[in-house]
């Protein structure tokens, strides 16, 4: 499960058809409002926030990460009765930084993936703790161990989420 340094003549990049562009975010964003409401154990779930993960590091172009992310934040806050934006800004941040790292690295095994994952869950969660917490003047709880808790899960539904979405890449 090496992460290894690739060139930029090596990396891969990978585009995806308009279906899947629009509709797997759609389905994340669906899931994510309606699955806690009915099993409150998926609260801990960010499938928007995979799904940011994977086409980020997929498209390996830091500006679509950033629109990826920001888009698919923006969107999410809409379903919630949270402030507009807050979702949006941390999400942004992670698309950009995981199309950022998706040109340095491979992260097409499953070890990289979940390593990658863990690290945006909780980058995401501390750029929204803080926008929450500075920002917005909102009320939020940290705590390391839940954080870190939640993290590990969402990397291992992410890992199989990837694989799932690997069929759908078209090389550039």
């Amino acid at each position: 499960m090496p992460i290894t340094y690739t060139s930029g003549e090596q990396v891969e990049v990978y585009r995806f058809n308009w279906p899947i562009t629009i509709g797997v975010p759609a389905t994340a964003l669906f899931l994510q409002a309606w699955l806690p409401r009915y099993f409150p154990a998926f609260a801990m779930l960010d499938l928007p926030l995979l799904v940011t993960i994977f086409f980020a590091i997929s498209r390996r172009n830091p500006v679509s990460g950033l629109l990826t992310g920001g888009a698919i934040g923006v969107f999410q806050d809409a379903l919630t009765s949270l402030p507009i934006g807050i979702n949006g800004i941390s999400k942004t941040v992670v698309g950009y930084a995981a199309s950022s790292l998706g040109v340095r690295l491979d992260v097409e095994n499953a070890g990289a993936r979940l390593l990658v994952t863990v690290v945006f869950c909780v980058v995401n969660k501390i750029v929204y703790f803080v926008v929450a917490h500075l920002l917005v003047n909102l009320t939020v709880q940290w705590s390391w161990p839940h954080e870190l808790w939640s993290a590990l899960i969402n990397a291992i539904v992410g890992v199989f989420l990837f694989f799932a979405l690997d069929r759908f890449k078209q090389r550039t």
